[in-house]
């Protein structure tokens, strides 16, 4: 009944429904799976018993691509959250229990659902993890700008359900949907960041950075020319690698794309960025005139500058 209600077809994921120009087949295979692994995992996840037997049924999931599968999951636990008040503890039982190792992108996944509904997003994370809570802002950003690229990439807009430094965490999502919206395309991708105000660039690279470190599907040249392109922000783009593989770390599905992205944006293994990312967060202040997760942010960043 809730997957007939509230489903949504792999076919929303392919560049064709989409209407994003076709890359070549190799980019085009690797971003789609991505696509619809999500579309997977948030299907599963309505159609599940319950988060043991979700957790089972994702552990079929291929190892390269499961990430994916628990970030739609999370989209999926985190509406019904929503749309059952008298029972609201299904994504906050996921990230204490089978998803933990996925924090990121169960986080990320929140955001999906958020977008979906227009929910304030203040209001929406008040009870959330202050750190983490601005991965739901980068979710809200990758869903928007894949649904509505027109609105969001073509036009610039914001929604009107983020304020303050959820702006900024959107563009993060955002910059990481134009990989797939340009479809990997490095010139493509430096193009159309061109065009925005250039306050929101670093932001907007580093979800490339993010994007192009985790979901892959391009070759070595290809992060070589991403790193050519957006060398004005590097740091950015390193920072976004960095993250990219400490989520890979903790989640147990290291991949080789992500090991040698990380050697051309971050010079170093995946390793190495994702312990960049952890020696950062020792002594993290709390959320102060920046939030915490900036400070968090700008000491990764500041390892590649």
């Amino acid at each position: 009944m809730r997957r007939r209600v509230f489903g949504i077809s792999p076919d929303a994921a392919s560049f064709t429904t989409r209407g994003f120009a076709p890359p070549a087949p190799h980019i085009r295979r690797r971003l789609e799976s991505a696509g619809k692994t999500f579309v997977l995992g948030y299907n599963t996840a309505l159609e599940s018993t319950g988060l043991d037997d979700l957790a089972d049924r994702l552990t079929d999931v291929d190892l390269l691509f499961r990430g994916f599968a628990y970030e739609g999951a999370a989209m999926a636990l985190a509406l019904f959250d929503t749309l059952t008040p008298w029972n609201r503890g299904r994504l906050q039982a996921f990230l204490d229990g089978h998803g933990h190792d996925h924090i990121y992108m169960v986080h990320i996944g929140a955001g999906w659902a958020m977008a979906r509904l227009h929910r304030n997003f203040d209001r929406a994370t008040r009870h959330s993890d202050p750190l983490l809570r601005w991965l739901a802002a980068d979710g809200i950003g990758f869903h928007e700008g894949f649904f509505h690229p027109d609105r969001t990439i073509d036009r610039q807009q914001v929604p009107g359900t983020l304020t303050g430094y959820a702006r900024r965490a959107f563009d993060m999502g955002l910059g990481r949907s134009l990989w797939f919206v340009r479809g990997g395309d490095p010139a493509g991708v430096a193009a159309t960041i061109a065009t925005f105000n250039p306050v929101r660039h670093g932001e907007l690279w580093t979800g490339i950075g993010l994007a192009c470190t985790y979901a892959g599907g391009v070759h070595a040249e290809t992060i070589h020319a991403v790193a050519a392109a957006g060398r004005r922000h590097a740091a950015d783009m390193a920072q976004g690698a960095a993250f990219a593989a400490k989520a890979r770390l903790r989640a147990g599905n290291p991949a080789p794309h992500t090991e040698m992205a990380c050697g051309i944006l971050c010079d170093s293994t995946a390793d190495v960025a994702a312990a960049v990312t952890d020696d950062a967060l020792e002594g993290l202040p709390a959320d102060g005139d920046l939030p915490s997760f900036e400070v968090w942010r700008q000491r990764i960043r500041a390892n590649y500058v």
